[in-house]
């Protein structure tokens, strides 16, 4: 390619790795500060630029730390193996995290980030071990980054592809607005319990309250609301089973968005019917059992199937959907102590988590509630559409941008 030149990651900007100097790790007294601390799942879940986070530093943490400026690359390199994302803020990370800070003359931390990106199944290959998975920084600055020589060629390229990674932003903001509206407004409501009259019906101020309960309401276990369902997963040998469009949900799908519109496999049909029993239809809320518990997630798909690690309630009421999805989730702390005998792991059959008990209220307020945040999760689900196909067009150029096989002009 003309005018595009092979360069080592450190020859485009300054690489080092983050500081976590302590032990132990866990000293609390490092911990519950003003300054962000980014840890390799914070880097897994950001979209392009990371602002949130799980965790803080005092200011002992930030002294055995480094705090690193936003518009930093941060790239893992244990744990959740060659994840990266552009710091949007400044922040401190650990050791398991390589920071590259791109020399403005030469790179653009935008491209170098999207070269990444394509260069990452192969990292997590060569990283796999015996052991730990792992990354080191002597293995990453092994690897060449073909760059066009003209920094504004760079930035042009590096423009095109954030401006959809923009608009996901500004989708996933809207979407977070969303939740929150939704979630507070079932606090209020069913868990503060300051409701509003319904017809025929009382306020929280003049309702009757028995044993701190409204009057009319009931605990209910789960199987009450619908059939309840446990996936299973068909034989992986079996080539035909796989590769279709019915979707095939695990535990990871669900932590991805709220309404689940995309999975890492698909099943042919030949596949669901090995299940012996009917598909999940739209509007089921899985809920993750085995393993990481609690996780709740919604279809979408009008067939789709779980793994076995997963439970599902299949609402007869779809006017409760919005009210049960909440509930449920109020239920991840209850399903978290189900585990196996002297082991962490959460182990929750199908039998117990039918049997799993949420307050329910009158259907006239779960049906006003309804009335109210339906249209909020209609929103949420346009919202993660117009995401996945964003995602689709740049995953399309990436590749094609990023190796210059695209032609574009770059004349000022």
């Amino acid at each position: 390619m003309k005018d595009w030149k092979e360069y080592k990651l450190n020859e485009l900007g300054k690489v080092n790795r983050g500081k976590s100097k302590h032990r132990p790790r866990n000293d609390v007294s490092l911990y519950g500060g003003k300054y962000p601390f980014i840890q390799t799942g914070d880097v897994k879940a950001a979209n392009f630029y990371i602002t949130e986070y799980s965790q803080t530093y005092s200011d002992k943490g930030l002294a055995q730390s480094k705090l690193w400026e936003k518009g930093t690359l941060c790239i893992t390199i244990a744990a959740n193996i060659a994840e990266s994302a552009i710091l949007g803020i400044d922040a401190c990370f650990p050791d398991s995290i390589i920071g590259f800070v791109a020399d403005k003359k030469k790179s653009d931390v935008r491209f170098i980030k999207y070269h990444f990106d394509l260069l990452k199944i192969h990292l997590q290959s060569i990283s796999q071990g015996t052991t730990q998975d792992n990354l080191s920084q002597e293995k990453l600055l092994k690897f060449t980054f073909t760059v066009p020589s003209d920094f504004k060629h760079q930035q042009r390229i590096a423009s095109i592809l954030s401006s959809y990674d923009e608009l996901i932003e500004v989708n996933n903001q809207r979407i977070k607005l969303l939740e929150e509206t939704a979630r507070e407004l079932y606090k209020e409501w069913f868990v503060r319990m300051r409701f509003p009259a319904t017809t025929g019906r009382p306020g929280y101020k003049q309702a009757k309250f028995v044993k701190g309960v409204p009057e009319g309401w009931e605990v209910k276990e789960l199987h009450e609301f619908g059939k309840i369902y446990t996936g299973k997963t068909p034989p992986t040998k079996v080539r035909e089973y796989y590769g279709g469009d019915i979707p095939f949900i695990k535990t990871p799908d669900l932590h991805k968005n709220q309404f689940i519109f995309e999975t890492e496999e698909y099943l042919t049909e030949k596949g669901n019917t090995t299940q012996k029993r009917s598909s999940l239809p739209k509007g089921a809320i899985c809920v993750s059992c085995i393993g990481t518990g609690g996780v709740v997630g919604v279809t979408t798909a009008e067939k789709s199937q779980t793994n076995q690690q997963i439970n599902s309630l299949i609402p007869k009421n779809k006017k409760n959907l919005e009210y049960l999805f909440h509930a449920i989730s109020d239920l991840k702390e209850i399903i978290e102590l189900f585990g196996y005998t002297g082991a962490t792991m959460t182990n929750l059959s199908k039998g117990k988590f039918e049997k799993l008990k949420i307050l329910f209220a009158k259907a006239e307020l779960v049906e006003k509630y309804s009335y109210l945040v339906s249209p909020m999760f209609e929103q949420i689900q346009i919202l993660q559409q117009q995401n996945n196909q964003l995602r689709q067009i740049r995953d399309r150029l990436l590749p094609r941008l990023i190796s210059g096989r695209l032609n574009c002009d770059f004349q000022d």
